[in-house]
């Protein structure tokens, strides 16, 4: 680096960074030095593959094929899923699984193919080997969903982990999906992904890969049949992907490709097949239940780094209340700590904080807390001394503490990997409990250093406990936040065993939803941000982690009226409904754009309260099967082509389709519909599906249609829980689920079920219980009835 670097690095980054100074070119030389001494460069390596099969031996399930230079162990799960991993990887240890494994299915027999190969039958799923090592996974019926060749690995020769790369090839009329929260999506395009969770720096848009949420996971939606396949390592790596093409060239069609290269880690995967709700089902029945936010989460959430004391957020909330918009939650960000040191208060400007929390909570609203990792370095900070008390924070390949700059200026990390550690870190939490918060959003948990060149956060040479395993930052660094999330999700059962903690992470890996949801992170102030957070919640939702949402009107800058309504309109549909904007961003409050967008947003707001108890059984229903809340047009119709490539629409739950308007000067817009017949919510006019068709998108509301027979539980004028039925269409039954709210603890609501059919003139609606049919219990309104 000489001085023209060492002038660009003060540069980047915008002020922020800048003001940070040579403190951030420190950390970066410091991370520097770190990996030039800690990781020694590769050097020769040895390319190495499977070669022919030697032998086999069948076991519980599948079995163990022996080659010559490898050997692969395949078993088929009693869920249905299928595990493989090469050079004898078993599925444990994993931080993406949730729990022990499930049993091997005792129907599936490892058994001799056509040749030289060897194939797994199992009820929904046929895994054949051939004698060099490729792998093709189809349905029951023989249709190929997803052929892997033979992986190839890179040894280095003085030793080392190996490199290695897994190609593959899907139908060619499958699409991709997954891979984590990506702003261009969700449908994944030709190009390349990079596994490595990033803070950009600066505010995202589509385009700016990677971002907070990586993952190892992709969701294939073909003719035949979808699939899930994750591939359990932690490392950094990259994905190549290359949709394919019917009919290409001479009349031949083009397989679809997907190139994997990882710098390490096991080469073992799962691979989940049928219908997306099964494969989402499978999928959380290996990684875990997503957690079930409390109700008053499924409500409005306003924050803002730089509220800045407790007077405005008074001022603040005495708005929302003047104005008559309904509010449930305030975040508060790191401008509420003493000098940005996680676990404090700033006495002076939050002098009676717990008294804030509780005048608060008397009208409904709650306070949520920033907590970032990055702990300050100085003797004396409460934290730091506990921390070193229980040598909790990571060391570098040398033996000494790292340390990193964050927002509190030079940090120390803790080692969420360390069973200890976030059994230490846990317990922190019983300060915020007491100052009143009853939430958390974790934030900077890539984790995050500010360093001025290079990459923006811990070596890789760091050293990490991996429950025993020991190991590097390299494959540490993207569980990080998962790891941090175990911490604070046990801590807060332990300190308020009563009730379901709530936590957000801007990061995380396979498995985060079991904690908790995320949110975009700093999403670009602009339509095509805009664009970008229905992408993410899209994409997190597929990969299991059904709770999620943007920072309602974009992190910086400040939004045209137009755009702040249209995001907030959004946003009343999403399952995080939350407005944030950073410290030099404009206000994100409704009724500083205008009478006319106040009105509008009032209404969005109204409306959200309205659905709350349907979100509160989305919410449910994510926990008990893994489907999220937040749905492509596909869902239930992964058949139809039209849907796969539609980006700007989605299904909330089954009953609704919500249709933002995400282009500016736009009041009407083009709707793609699945098959059935569909009601618009305000004229309830009826629209036959599939087709496309155009709808009035005023500035006042978005398109919203219901399907027909569809069963939607909304809140009612006096408070109570009503079914809102949508008439079936004549000689079809409809219905839905209900699952009332039962507070905030741990109690497992029973699912109501009730079906809508005509009969004669009248739509009539009955519950379905043990008993048989009875007699809803609750008010019902039919709409649709022309």
């Amino acid at each position: 680096m000489d001085g023209r670097d060492l002038v660009r690095s003060m540069r980047v980054g915008g002020p922020v960074r800048a003001a940070r100074g040579l403190r951030s070119v420190r950390a970066a030389w410091r991370r520097r030095r770190a990996d030039a001494v800690g990781l020694p460069p590769r050097g020769v390596e040895r390319a190495r593959v499977p070669g022919p099969v030697q032998s086999v031996e069948p076991g519980p399930g599948g079995g163990v094929i022996r080659f010559a230079r490898s050997e692969l162990r395949i078993t088929v799960a009693v869920n249905g899923a299928v595990f493989w991993g090469w050079d004898g990887a078993g599925p444990e240890p994993s931080y993406a699984l949730a729990g022990r494994c499930p049993e091997p299915d005792p129907r599936a027999v490892l058994e001799p193919d056509t040749n030289g190969g060897w194939r797994v039958v199992a009820e929904r799923v046929t895994v054949s080997v051939s004698r060099h090592g490729a792998i093709e996974v189809c349905t029951p019926g023989g249709v190929m969903l997803r052929r892997d060749l033979p992986p190839r690995w890179w040894e280095p020769v003085g030793g080392g982990p190996a490199r290695w790369m897994q190609r593959s090839e899907v139908a060619a009329d499958a699409r991709f999906f997954g891979l984590g929260g990506r702003a261009s999506g969700p449908r994944l395009r030709d190009g390349t992904y990079r596994l490595w969770n990033t803070d950009p720096g600066r505010a995202f848009a589509p385009g700016d890969d990677p971002l907070y949420v990586t993952m190892p996971v992709q969701l294939v939606i073909a003719d035949a049949a979808a699939h899930l396949v994750f591939h359990d390592s932690s490392w950094d790596g990259t994905v190549l992907l290359r949709e394919g093409e019917e009919g290409a060239g001479s009349g031949h069609d083009r397989s679809g490709r997907c190139e994997l290269r990882m710098d390490g880690g096991p080469l073992r995967c799962w691979v989940m097949v049928g219908t997306p709700a099964r494969v989402l089902h499978v999928w959380a029945s290996l990684t875990g239940a997503p957690a079930l936010p409390p109700a008053w989460a499924l409500g409005h959430h306003h924050a803002r780094w730089g509220f800045g004391s407790e007077q405005e957020v008074r001022r603040i909330v005495a708005g929302y209340r003047e104005h008559g918009l309904p509010l449930d939650a305030v975040h508060l960000d790191i401008d509420h700590y003493d000098e940005h040191r996680v676990f404090t208060v700033d006495h002076e400007r939050f002098p009676e904080l717990p008294g804030l929390a509780e005048e608060l909570r008397r009208t409904g609203i709650r306070l949520v807390s920033v907590v970032d990792p990055g702990v300050k370095s100085a003797a004396g900070n409460a934290v730091y001394d506990g921390g070193s008390a229980v040598d909790a924070f990571v060391r570098g390949s040398s033996g000494q503490v790292v340390r990193g700059e964050s927002w509190p200026g030079e940090s120390v990390y803790p080692d969420f990997t360390h069973a200890r550690v976030r059994k230490w870190w846990g317990a922190l939490y019983e300060e915020r409990l007491a100052q009143g918060f009853a939430g958390f959003w974790h934030d900077m948990n890539e984790p995050t250093s500010f360093n001025a060149f290079g990459e923006t956060t811990l070596p890789r040479s760091a050293r990490h406990c991996l429950d025993g395993r020991g190991g590097d930052h390299r494959e540490a660094h993207n569980v990080y936040a998962l790891c941090m999330a175990d911490a604070a999700y046990e801590g807060l059962r332990e300190l308020s065993p009563r009730e379901r903690p709530f936590l957000l992470s801007r990061s995380g890996w396979a498995g985060m939803q079991r904690y908790g949801g995320a949110w975009s992170g700093d999403v670009a102030t602009g339509w095509p941000g805009l664009r970008a957070s229905l992408s993410l919640v899209l994409g997190l939702g597929l990969c299991g982690v059904p709770y999620s949402g943007p920072d309602v009107g974009g992190f910086d800058g400040s939004p045209s009226p137009e755009l702040f309504l249209r995001w907030f309109q959004l946003g009343a549909y999403l399952p995080l409904f939350r407005t944030h904007a950073g410290l030099r961003a404009g206000r994100r409050e409704p009724w500083e754009f205008g009478d006319e967008v106040l009105e509008h947003a009032r209404a969005a707001l109204l409306e959200r309260r309205r659905l709350l108890p349907y979100f509160v059984t989305l919410a449910h229903l994510a926990r008990r099967t893994g489907a999220p809340y937040v749905r492509p047009l596909w869902w239930s119709a992964p058949e139809d082509r039209a849907l796969r490539d539609c980006e700007d629409a989605f299904l909330l739950g089954d009953c609704l389709l919500v249709a933002p308007v995400l282009d500016p000067g736009a009041d009407r817009r083009a709707v793609q519909l699945p098959r059935g017949r569909w009601y618009d919510t305000v004229t309830e006019r009826a629209y036959e599906g599939p087709a496309q068709v155009l709808l009035d998108a005023p500035l006042s509301r978005i398109p919203v249609l219901a399907r027909a027979g569809g069963v939607v539980p909304v809140r009612g004028a006096d408070g109570d829980l009503e079914l809102e039925v949508w008439a079936p269409v004549r000689g079809r039954t409809g219905g839905g689920l209900v699952v009332p709210d039962a507070g905030d603890g741990w109690d497992e609501p029973e699912i109501e079920r009730y079906v809508a059919r005509w009969e004669g003139r009248r739509v009539v609606v009955t519950r379905d219980g043990e008993a048989g049919m009875g007699v809803p219990s609750r008010p019902v309104r039919v709409r649709g009835l022309g």
